[in-house]
């Protein structure tokens, strides 16, 4: 764990890294080749610089009464004025997380993040909950739920699971550190063991129910099976001190019986676990993120397969898919490439089915949608969390798509949070728009690949072992 104080050295660095960006900035202009002091930068200085800036999102652009995360943030402006204090659970899960990073790489200072903690710890405490679940929507100012949509307004457990994927690595942190580290820590503590994990079985059905409404009860009867983004669900709720849900649950579940085993290969590289949107290529990008951003997945295996392996060659398909670009889109190749859910040209989807013979012409209008982008729906758009937040799975095949994205493509789609959500050089197409649940992995999975960090503090939570344990999962060190 770092001291209070910030070293001298990483300011040193930090510093090296924003006067060089700044200069850049200075001399480029969107979409045009930098300068040749972009090129002078490290990779360590420039993924470094790439943390700090997404850090941000989270830090400086924090929702002001909660210190949660923003759902999103338009810098165009473009987007109703209410949302501006909706936070988002699981982003903010995401969240709590990169802070951490951020006191690692020492952009904070320790004290800092304690106090954010605490008045997070503070919101959470007294923010609604449905049997100890959070809803997918806050309203900052208030702690009450903002329906998702028309029966979305109860507890939600997959961002519920999110946002306890983080407090638990912040409870890990602090857990032994001064005396208000140890309180931060024990509140921590008193919020995960108040997560009817059980309840969300419907009445002792073996599988997980995505949610649950005090107005509409069941009405969403979304049961959660594999494979999906939603594995660390089941693992925390098999992990839980007070409401543990049975083996039976995940296997039956989560795993379906077995079914979720499969060996489909593409492109020389073999998916181990079924993905439900297409089997044989992938789903989005983001389930090899969400849920493996404390779960460690190096070595990690159970009865249905390796979630390294599975997660290294979801990576890879999706990756050559663009190489391959069978659509021909503008911008696609080794340094561009990355297919996840994301903000998404406006009727793109329809062109790409053949319902309009209109190709979108957005320009720079920054008019979104919103689109589960992979390879077997992929409308032209990338989306640099995909590629970024892959960085522990294929680094030397991310490393040039960072340095492509910041030298060349610059002030169109780099903003003060770091990277934009999504663009598309097919339709020249760059909102200067951001999602917290996309930025959220990025400085996350760089430190897991520098440094292992997130990964190490959260597997060390006693319940989570003992979670994983229970579930038959093995840890091949």
């Amino acid at each position: 764990m770092k001291t209070n104080s910030i070293s001298f050295l990483k300011l040193a660095v930090i510093f090296a890294a924003f006067l060089l960006s700044a200069c850049n900035a200075g001399q480029k202009k969107s979409g045009a080749s930098s300068t040749t002091n972009a090129t002078e930068l490290s990779d360590d200085s420039l993924l470094t610089l790439v943390q700090y800036r997404t850090f941000q999102y989270f830090w400086e652009g924090a929702e002001p009464n909660s210190g949660l995360a923003r759902e999103r943030l338009h810098l165009d402006g473009d987007y109703p004025q209410d949302d501006k204090n909706i936070v988002t659970t699981g982003g903010s899960g995401f969240g709590l997380m990169a802070i951490l990073v951020g006191v690692e790489r020492g952009f904070i200072a320790r004290e800092e993040a304690l106090q954010r903690f605490e008045k997070i710890v503070g919101f959470l405490e007294t923010a609604d909950r449905f049997h100890g679940a959070w809803p997918h929507w806050l309203n900052g100012e208030t702690g009450k739920v903002k329906p998702f949509s028309k029966y979305d307004d109860g507890g939600d457990l997959v961002e519920t699971a999110f946002l306890v994927q983080g407090l638990l690595a912040v409870k890990q942190y602090f857990k032994d550190g001064n005396e208000a580290e140890k309180q931060l820590a024990e509140r921590i503590d008193q919020l995960w063991r108040e997560v009817k994990w059980t309840w969300y079985t419907k009445g002792g059905e073996n599988i997980l129910y995505w949610h649950w409404s005090p107005k509409h009860e069941w009405k969403m009867d979304f049961g959660v099976t594999g494979y999906n983004e939603c594995m660390i669900m089941y693992v925390l709720a098999a992990s839980s001190p007070t409401h543990p849900i049975s083996p039976e649950v995940y296997h039956q579940g989560w795993a379906m019986n077995g079914e979720i085993a499969v060996e489909n290969t593409t492109f020389g590289h073999t998916l181990t676990l079924k993905h439900h949107v297409d089997p044989q290529k992938g789903g989005p990008l983001f389930w090899a993120h969400y849920s493996w951003l404390g779960l460690d997945p190096r070595g990690l295996s159970d009865q249905y397969g390796n979630y390294w392996d599975n997660n290294v060659a979801h990576t890879l398909i999706n990756r050559q898919h663009c190489v391959n670009n069978p659509n021909s889109y503008k911008g696609y190749g080794e340094d561009a490439w990355g297919l996840t859910s994301s903000y998404s040209v406006p009727g793109a989807a329809a062109f790409v089915r053949g319902q309009t013979d209109e190709k979108p012409a957005t320009g720079n209008s920054g008019q979104t949608s919103y689109a589960g982008h992979r390879p077997s729906f992929d409308l032209g758009v990338i989306a640099p969390t995909a590629a970024l937040s892959s960085m522990p799975y294929a680094p030397e095949k991310v490393m040039p798509v960072i340095r492509h994205f910041y030298e060349n493509l610059g002030d169109s789609i780099w903003g003060p949070y770091g990277f934009y959500d999504a663009f598309s050089e097919e339709y020249e197409w760059y909102p200067k728009r951001y999602l917290a649940i996309d930025q959220g992995p990025i400085p996350v999975m760089i430190e897991n690949h520098r440094t292992g960090f997130i990964w190490d503090l959260f597997m060390q939570d006693v319940d989570v072992q003992e979670g994983l344990d229970k579930l038959g999962f093995e840890i091949e060190k």
